[in-house]
Order: C-alpha cells, then sequence, then structure tokens
C-alpha cells in the first residue's frame, strides 16, 4: 500500500543522494522502495542544456543515423554480390 512521505523526509533523502550516499542504504534506513527514490530523482533532476548544445547532439546524431544507413546499405550490397557471384567467406 502506498504510504505518503514526509515533505522534508523526501528533501532530505534527495539532499543525501546528491551528497553521494546510495539509494538502496537510504531506502533500507528510511522503510522506503529504491524506486521511489530514483523516481523522485527523475522528476526533480532536469538536464540543463543550451540550445545550441542541443543543436549540436541533434547534428551528430542525424550525422551517425547517415553512416549507419551507408554502412547496413554497403552490407546488403557486399551480401547480395556474394549471393550473386557464389562466394563463400
Amino acid at each position: 500500500m502506498f504510504k505518503p512521505i514526509n515533505r522534508e523526509i523526501k528533501e532530505e533523502i534527495l539532499t543525501k543522494i546528491k551528497e553521494g550516499q546510495k539509494a538502496s542504504g537510504l531506502a533500507s534506513q528510511y522503510g522506503i522502495s529504491a524506486k521511489t527514490i530514483y523516481t523522485w530523482l527523475s522528476r526533480t533532476i532536469a538536464p540543463e542544456i543550451s540550445f545550441s548544445e542541443f543543436s549540436k547532439i541533434k547534428r551528430e546524431n542525424e550525422e551517425l543515423k547517415r553512416i549507419i544507413g551507408m554502412m547496413a546499405l554497403d552490407l546488403s550490397v557486399e551480401k547480395k554480390r556474394k549471393i550473386h557471384f557464389g562466394i563463400n567467406k
């Protein structure tokens, strides 16, 4: 059954996590699940990223997709070539 956690306790746990303590240890210490702590963390820690950094990552992602597509095409052509000419490797 879900039991509400006091706001001060939640903040205390999150502070201890940020100081380097392990979620599993704090979970057993406070009698809550580690999953609950990780959910809190995912909701409270928002990655701060600038628009230029986002754009750079987006361009890199598109370039990597393009490279993977070219490699997949090359492999497909090579496989068909081997089948057509009866080359076994």
